[in-house]
């Protein structure tokens, strides 16, 4: 099972500390790993500052620090869920008005009015690599082939966010960041 980590595909893998060295061993590529009783990266990328825009990287380090005075959340799973779910609803919970129907009827995702319509620079640029990752792309995709509108927990989060989302805004990720680290829910 532990091969599974040479794998191309983004995912998440949690590991026993005892499988480290026989982990160290394998042709691991592009990998960020960390020690979650240690609290300390094992092996780092050296791109992890530069992916996400430092307030944006700060806000989450917040909200994440502040684990052990959340009597609300039940499970560290469930702080951490929420802070993510956050934080995506916030950064790419407009995509929807940016799907339109092109004169064949099929949805089409409108990319660059997408990212351009976000005020922040440095949200922006995020962007600009979040939206060339495979997980994005599939996000989009399913959105746009998706004939039924289900409504799991992030679209009702998104569909609650763009409510409340004045109309001359298209992004809320400056309230995002002023309000994350007090982790409640959107």
């Amino acid at each position: 099972m532990i091969d599974i980590v040479c794998c191309p595909t983004p995912f998440l893998v949690g590991l026993l500390s005892s499988s480290l060295p026989k982990l160290k061993e394998l042709p691991v590529e592009e990998a960020l790993m960390v020690n979650l009783g240690s609290d300390r990266f094992i092996r780092q990328m050296d791109d992890e500052d530069a992916l996400l825009p430092r307030k944006l990287q700060a806000a989450l380090e917040q909200a994440l620090e502040r684990k052990s005075e959340l009597i609300e959340y039940n499970t560290l799973n469930g702080l951490v869920s929420e802070v993510f779910i956050r934080f995506f609803v916030e950064t790419i919970g407009h995509y929807s008005l940016f799907l339109a129907q092109n004169e064949r009827g099929e949805r089409v995702f409108q990319r660059e009015a997408f990212r351009k319509s976000v005020a922040s620079k440095s949200i922006r640029r995020f962007l600009e690599v979040f939206m060339e990752s495979q997980m994005f792309a599939g996000f989009i995709q399913d959105r746009e082939l998706r004939k039924c509108r289900a409504k799991g927990l992030f679209e009702q989060r998104v569909e609650q966010y763009l409510e409340e989302l004045p109309e001359h805004e298209q992004s809320g990720v400056n309230k995002f960041w002023r309000g994350l680290g007090e982790c409640a829910p959107i």
